[in-house]
């Protein structure tokens, strides 16, 4: 289901990105104003000289100001919300990306590291899809599933977000597990246009992965295998206690090399009749897989989305013109009516 919430035209929240240019200003200009007072004097005596001006007013009209402006810029990207769902049917294909969240994917000698490498080059690519359905299992030494398959975009990415090497208690690169729990978690009914992305660096593999990848292609499922990480190897680093950055090492005390395994995830690739391809430091190769199965034959997949959106945007319009209300309303200076209530001066006893 797609999100009940969007905006409308997205390019007019570019303009978000005024409002820390805006504050640098500020504070550049409030420094500069207060060095130019001392030259005149002593901040006791302008203080005397000025009574009724206040800082802390001067700061307040400026946040509401940027908050109006902020919210201007909201309203201009027409924000909606979804208010009817209606049942289409559009061509895609249906694909399940298993990603390996082992220890051995914080290696760096792909930055950040393989894992954040994989994880943004996965977001790019929801970003690429329209009418096909995404799914996300996660894997070491046993696979669950992150996400199960669906078109809400949305969704994925928060999924994807929430990953890390924690989320398996178990070590190990369980491929084949992963493959068999994804080709379970397909749609049901659903025979052709399917695909299983695997992004991994190949360590610590069980037997199986070959077999599993032949029981998918069997099934009508293709595989693709995207290899992360460096055939040298390098080591896999882990913040002590002390939060000093070391790294892993075996039972012996040895530092554990952490290798890209090509060999494997080549011949899986091939048995799943996919395409394998190995990411480097500019590209993880998402897209080229994105573009293989984009040759698929697409199937007809049903889905619900919203079909009417109700405009929000005199709401966000509203408020804006609102804090500028009180932004105008708000003197720079001291209220005498106020400061004589003496709020806060301590009572002689």
């Amino acid at each position: 289901m797609n999100n009940s919430f969007r905006f409308e035209d997205e390019k007019a929240l570019i303009g978000l990105l005024i409002i820390p240019l805006l504050c640098i200003l500020y504070f550049i200009t409030r420094r500069y104003q207060k060095k130019q007072l001392q030259k005149w004097g002593d901040q006791v005596l302008l203080n005397r000289l000025m009574p009724d001006f206040s800082n802390v007013r001067t700061f307040i009209k400026f946040v509401l100001w940027v908050a109006a402006f902020g919210i201007l810029i909201l309203a201009l990207a027409r924000p909606q919300f979804g208010t009817k769902l209606s049942e289409v049917k559009r061509k895609g294909i249906e694909m399940i990306i298993a990603l390996d969240v082992s220890n051995s994917m914080m290696a760096e000698d792909i930055q950040p590291n393989r894992l954040e490498n994989a994880k943004m080059a996965i977001s790019r690519l929801v970003d690429r899809l329209e009418n096909d359905k995404i799914g996300l299992i996660v894997f070491a030494g046993d696979a669950y599933i992150q996400m199960p398959v669906t078109t809400d975009y949305m969704a994925a990415k928060l999924f994807l977000n929430s990953i890390n090497t924690q989320i398996v208690p178990k070590q190990g690169t369980a491929i084949g597990s992963a493959i068999r729990l994804a080709m379970r978690s397909f749609t049901p009914n659903s025979e052709k246009s399917r695909a299983i992305v695997i992004i991994t660096d190949g360590e610590n593999h069980e037997d199986g992965s070959l077999e599993a990848a032949k029981e998918a292609s069997a099934a009508g499922i293709i595989i693709h295998t995207i290899g992360i990480g460096s055939a040298q190897g390098v080591p896999i680093p882990v913040t002590s206690a002390s939060g000093q950055k070391d790294y892993r090492t075996d039972y012996e005390g040895k530092v554990i090399i952490s290798k890209l395994n090509e060999d494997l995830l080549r011949q899986v690739a091939a048995a799943g009749g996919g395409t394998y391809v190995r990411a480097t430091a500019s590209r993880t190769g998402l897209s080229t897989i994105l573009d293989e199965m984009n040759k698929m034959e697409k199937q007809e997949i049903q889905m619900t989305i919203y079909s009417e959106y109700d405009e929000q945007f005199v709401y966000y319009a509203g408020f804006a013109f609102f804090l500028l209300l009180i932004d105008f309303i708000l003197n720079s200076r001291r209220n005498k009516w106020l400061q004589s209530l003496q709020l806060f001066s301590k009572r002689n006893e």
